[in-house]
């Protein structure tokens, strides 16, 4: 599988040309605030959201600076909500970094995070890119509301496979699809064609959460530390799937071991062998092949080009990645 320097070979100048943008677009007057959002632009991430919205655009009539604006917007919001999580969630690291609240504290991280959502309604409306805005509050509200989901359930550990894929429609996947569709939308593409990219983006994104659930599961070589979601009660697709083929009194006992002994490392690992005797993992990977290949059935009804074969290798990056 190529990697994401070579995927977004085609597009590396207009992603350059983002990053200049972006970090210009988080600029303020105040010098603290200057300088947290300098440490938020050195430490991004690969920018797999802005190689979306960039390659979406170009597979739907070209790159224009609607289109950049739209890059900016989507990660303007996402990096809002990826402060605002860091608090809720009490962490105080994101990618092997400081989180903004371990440095700065809640109270300014929160304020950080609502300064960053403001630059991007600002840059959308002192442009009048009103459907990209539409198209990105949608699903900043749906990100919102598959959290808010997700807690509910949580709660009552009651979270069967319809209420995980709309979870995870609502947290991940909406986002993803709201870069295809910015990208689309920012082309000038048609309402059909929109709402045709905004439904690829969605089974990317339904296709790398349950990727990232089975992580959980997997060996120590993936970057991410076993049994997270089991310590947060989150019971995911491979869990799932385990105890709905459990005997009665096998699915008693692991929901008690994820209910009362999820901090205890070795319940944690009973629970992961339990998830892997079961075949969850197996299950999940299926799962997630189907829609995968849902995207790839959307994106054969584009023409042959780079764009194309950029958008094919990133799916693949997204969904088949080691970590």
């Amino acid at each position: 599988m190529p990697g994401i320097n070579e995927i977004k070979r085609p597009i590396a100048a207009d992603i350059d040309a983002f990053e200049a943008k972006f970090k210009a677009s988080m600029q303020s007057s105040v010098p603290l605030l200057d300088r947290i959002t300098h440490y938020i632009v050195k430490r991004k991430g690969k920018q797999i959201r802005p190689m979306f919205v960039f390659f979406s655009a170009s597979i739907c009539g070209g790159i224009n600076e609607s289109t950049h604006r739209g890059a900016a917007l989507v990660e303007l919001l996402h990096t809002a909500t990826l402060v605002h999580d860091d608090v809720v969630d009490n962490s105080y690291q994101r990618r092997g970094f400081f989180s903004i609240n371990a440095l700065w504290k809640n109270k300014i991280a929160v304020l950080v995070g609502d300064y960053l959502l403001s630059k991007g309604l600002l840059l959308s409306i002192d442009n009048d890119d009103f459907k990209l805005l539409k198209i990105v509050s949608e699903a900043v509200k749906q990100m919102s509301e598959g959290e808010l989901l997700q807690v509910e359930k949580v709660r009552r550990m009651d979270v069967d496979e319809p209420v995980y894929y709309e979870v995870i429609r609502q947290k991940t996947a909406s986002l993803i699809a709201a870069c295809c569709a910015c990208g689309a939308a920012s082309a000038g593409a048609s309402d059909e064609v929109v709402k045709k990219m905004h439904d690829f983006g969605e089974n990317i994104g339904i296709a790398f959460q349950i990727k990232d659930d089975m992580f959980d599961f997997g060996t120590d070589d993936v970057g991410k530390p076993l049994g997270i979601d089991i310590k947060e009660k989150k019971v995911t697709l491979p869990l799932i799937y385990a105890l709905k083929n459990a005997e009665p009194s096998q699915k008693k006992r692991m929901m008690s071991l994820v209910k009362n002994h999820n901090d205890e490392p070795e319940k944690i690992m009973q629970i992961i062998a339990f998830v892997k005797q079961a075949g969850g993992l197996e299950y999940a990977e299926t799962q997630m092949k189907i829609y995968q290949e849902k995207a790839f059935d959307i994106l054969r009804t584009f023409p042959e080009g780079d764009a194309r074969t950029g958008l094919e290798q990133l799916v693949r990056y997204t969904t088949e990645r080691n970590k």
